[in-house]
């Protein structure tokens, strides 16, 4: 922005909007460790103490739900994201709520717990009420051939 707008101030001067949730940013680098991924963040830059954070407080998507189970979900997923889930010494692990998802054995088991997919993959509606976690890109590679593959040969 300075080469921009020829101004010496940060950002040029001009009013920057950043939009994310630092829970989901990490970035990616190549063959790096996690200290190198940190290193890489925006919070970690020189320019992060110029910046105003501002904090959104109402979740827009769960007040637009007509069950009170999103609201339920969404903190669920807030006291995940944000540590405040107990961690089981023994495995490093966190146990996920009864009603928080469905686990599953295999991917066909996965994709069969969601029926009729063949017939509404282009209904955006049904679409969107449909959830499929994952935590590699290659697992979401695998589960999206297995789904578009049973399209295909249906």
């Amino acid at each position: 922005m300075r080469d921009f707008t020829g101004s010496r101030r940060i950002f040029g001067g001009g009013l920057i909007l950043l939009s994310c949730d630092f829970c989901q940013t990490l970035p990616i680098i190549p063959r790096s460790t996690p200290t190198v991924e940190l290193h890489a963040c925006l919070k970690s830059s020189v320019l992060w103490r110029h910046l105003q954070k501002l904090t959104l407080k109402t979740n827009m998507r769960v007040q637009q739900q007509p069950n009170a189970s999103a609201g339920n979900f969404a903190k669920q997923l807030m006291d995940i994201g944000n540590g405040r889930v107990e961690i089981d010494e023994s495995t490093q692990c966190i146990t996920l709520p009864a009603n928080f998802c469905k686990n599953t054995e295999s991917i066909d088991e996965l994709v069969k717990s969601f029926p009729k997919h063949s017939q509404n993959y282009k209904n955006h509606q049904w679409l969107s009420k449909r959830t499929i976690l994952a935590a590699k890109n290659i697992d979401v590679n695998t589960i999206n051939f297995t789904i578009q593959h049973g399209i295909l040969s249906e």
